[in-house]
Order: structure tokens, then sequence, then C-alpha cells
């Protein structure tokens, strides 16, 4: 027997701007209830889920009250950290079983689950902390920035690099001049989450530990196949994950994004095969224009590359010494200068073709995940919330969609959530099955 939930699965989306529940708790009120104690639900704790599990669990205010996840194994694993939570296979479940004994929710699940059990969490009044990309469709994205103003939401994206000195620092350069305004970014990551094959036949018996119809949620309903999507594989297919592009493209595009204080793109181009349905492109040019702001010339271009061999040559790359560029990265083209921030570690000045010294601004340690708790009880402020990573996510998924029609420039109207091209609007948003 299917599970029925409080709220219809068909109407998420649309009760999400317009729900407002009697368990209603805006973060403002945290500090005036000076709990000592915040009990949290974590729905994912495999993988990622279990490292943000742990993450949280190591703040001392932290009560992990209740555990979520459709994989047997995972749960189990996470219940012998803490044996005293709760566990469920299904967030509904939890959400109505213990909506009262629980004040913040943390979702680490697949790309395709992020806004429904978000959403849910939201409706509730509960603060989310949810993992990057912040939704699988912009018109998700857009919902969840909506619901966490309209309730004044404690919420963060989880990505953790945000929060690290060496790309705060980054930011403050940037805004300070040393290259002068900003004409161009170029970014890439050489990984491959994407998929060129075909839709596999025929299917395979389900892992006894896995509830293979709680896995695909709102998604449509598929036949099971070993290794193929739970528990690693799911970002390169269309209908579970954002390929490269959705994954590091956060955590790449994320520094750039912020330090410039851009909004989302005017248009969108993007290079690659053509789409089969089933998975993302392996490889992919993606070319942006947006806005111009305070930081950048009138207009500011972004090309970001992914896959095995990304990125491709381009004077703006070429490095002193002949140095080779990391595998991962974006390299800033300003008026003055170039700036290269290699993924996970300190920028490089370049100027007139060499490397020149610079002072790094000094800045004290900022834990990404105790921000959020200490946000929920009302001692300090989130630096990712959904407001700044609706935004974020929404440029790289419009990437995303770009992906479906290549060669072809998209043009995005920011007022109306809706591209000239038609054609391409049937890809912002899905259908949700019900489960």
């Amino acid at each position: 027997m299917k599970y029925q939930p409080i709220i219809k699965r068909r109407n998420f989306l649309k009760k999400a701007a317009t729900f407002s529940s009697v368990t209603l708790l805006p973060s403002s009120v945290w500090a005036l209830i000076k709990k000592d104690t915040l009990r949290t639900a974590h729905i994912g704790v495999g993988g990622m889920g279990m490292a943000d599990l742990k993450s949280i669990a190591s703040h001392p205010s932290v009560a992990v009250t209740a555990l979520c996840d459709v994989d047997a194994k995972n749960l189990a694993a996470a219940k012998k950290l803490h044996p005293n939570a709760q566990t469920f296979s299904d967030y509904r479940r939890l959400f109505d079983q213990l909506g009262n004994a629980i004040d913040a929710v943390i979702v680490s699940t697949p790309d395709h689950t992020h806004a429904p059990a978000s959403i849910m969490a939201m409706n509730r009044g509960k603060p989310v902390y949810c993992q990057k990309p912040l939704t699988h469709h912009v018109s998700e994205a857009r919902a969840m920035r909506k619901l966490a103003k309209d309730n004044n939401l404690v919420t963060q994206m989880g990505i953790q690099i945000h929060s690290w000195n060496q790309y705060r620092g980054t930011t403050q350069l940037i805004q300070s001049g040393i290259i002068g305004k900003v004409k161009c970014v170029r970014a890439w990551s050489n990984k491959n989450w994407g998929y060129d094959g075909l839709a596999p036949t025929g299917e395979d018996p389900i892992p006894a530990n896995l509830d293979w119809n709680l896995w695909l949620g709102t998604s449509p309903k598929r036949v099971y196949k070993d290794k193929l999507y739970h528990p690693g594989q799911w970002r390169k297919l269309v209908d579970y994950g954002c390929g490269t592009l959705g994954d590091m493209g956060v955590h790449i595009f994320d520094t750039p994004y912020s330090a410039l204080a851009l909004d989302v793109p005017k248009t969108i181009k993007t290079k690659c095969r053509k789409p089969t349905g089933f998975g993302h492109p392996e490889e992919n040019i993606v070319s942006y224009e947006f806005p111009g702001t305070k930081y950048t010339t009138a207009s500011l271009n972004w090309v970001w590359y992914d896959g095995k061999n990304a990125p491709k040559k381009h004077k703006d790359f070429k490095l002193p010494n002949q140095d080779k560029l990391p595998s991962q990265g974006a390299m800033f083209i300003g008026e003055k200068g170039r700036l290269l921030l290699p993924h996970i570690d300190f920028p490089k000045l370049i100027v007139n073709g060499k490397y020149e010294q610079f002072d790094f601004p000094e800045m004290e340690k900022n834990n990404h995940y105790h921000q959020f708790v200490d946000a929920c009880m009302g001692k300090d402020e989130c630096s990712a919330p959904f407001s700044y990573a609706a935004r974020l996510s929404e440029a790289i998924l419009l990437g995303v969609v770009a992906s479906r029609f290549p060669k072809k420039k998209l043009h995005w109207n920011n007022s109306t959530s809706t591209f000239r091209e038609k054609e391409a609007n049937h890809f912002l948003g899905g259908t949700y099955r019900t489960f």
C-alpha cells in the first residue's frame, strides 16, 4: 500500500508558495527561547550524508533525534553512532511522527529529492541545511527561496568551502580591485559526471536493503539496474543528478559568483553532444553572459569547461614558467591582471605574464556546519542561505538545461522565470510522481 502523506505530492510546489503552518517558528524567535539543545533530523545518511551527520553532530548543542535513509545499511551505520535517534526509511513518516520533536532538518539525498524533502520541512517551519546543488530544477530553486523568505527560516546550502579562508579571502581580494574590474571568468573541472551511453535494458533484483520506490521518490518510475543508480552513479543521469556542472560547478562557481555579486545570466549557450534524454553529456563547454556589477565590466562573460579534456586551450590559461593548470579551478580575467583560484587552494596573482606577490587577508576560521546550528539558535547568521544558494543554483541549472539544445543561445528572463525560446521552458521543472 502506498503511503499517503499529509501534503499531497501533486501540489507540492504550489503549496510551497502559500502554505503557512501553525507550528511555524521564525528564525528570530530562537534567540528568545534560549534553547540549549537543537534537535536535528537527518534525511540521507550514506556517503555525503554520513559526513554531514558527523559534522552537524560535532556541535556540542546538537541532539541527533531522527535518522532517515532508504538504504537499511546506511541507516544501521548511522544508528550505531546515535543509538537514541529514531529511524525511518520514509521522510514523510518522519515529519508526521516527529514533527514537534525536531528543530532543524539536514537533507543529504540525491539531487532529485532535495526540494521535495526540504519543502516539506520548511512547510512545517523547520530550518533546513540542504546539500548542493540546492535543487534538481530551476522551478524548485525559486520555490525554496520564496518559502524560506516568506517564513523567515534559517537555511544553509551544503557548500562547505564557501566558509573556507582561501575562498572568503579571494572574495575580498577581487572586491578590493586587485585585478581591476573583471571582464571574464573561465572555470573548469576535469571530472566526468556524465554518461554518453544509451539507457540500459532489462532489470536486476532490488537489493534487500534498498527501498527502490522511496529512492525514486517523486522522479519517474524506472526498473532497478545494479550499480547504475544507487549508491554512486546517479549524478550522471538527468532524472536524478545535474552532471559535472551541477556537482563540481557549484563549488567552483561559488567564489567568482559571490565575489562579483552576480545574479542570474542573460544568455546561455552550451557546446556538447546531442541529448539522449538519459545521461548528462560527458564533456561540456557552457558560455554565460551575466549583467554587469560594480566589480565587473558592463557585462561579464563566463565560460565553463568539464570532462576529461577540460579545459580547452586558451590564452587566458597561459601560466608563468610554463606551469600547468590545476585539474579544477577558476581564472578571473581583469583589466589589470589575472587571478588563478585552484580548487581547494589559495589564489595566485598574474600580472604581465608573471606571478606577483600580494598580502592575503587574515580571516578567522569558520565552520560551515556549526554556523548553521548557531544560526538556528539565534547566535549567528548563515553565509550560504537559500536567498544566495538558490540564485547560484539557478545560474548553474540554466546551463544544465542548455545542454538539451547544443550550440543554441538561450535567452533568460529573470523577471518572468522563462526563456525566450519556449521549447526550453519545458525543462525548468518536472512532474512529481505520487509514490
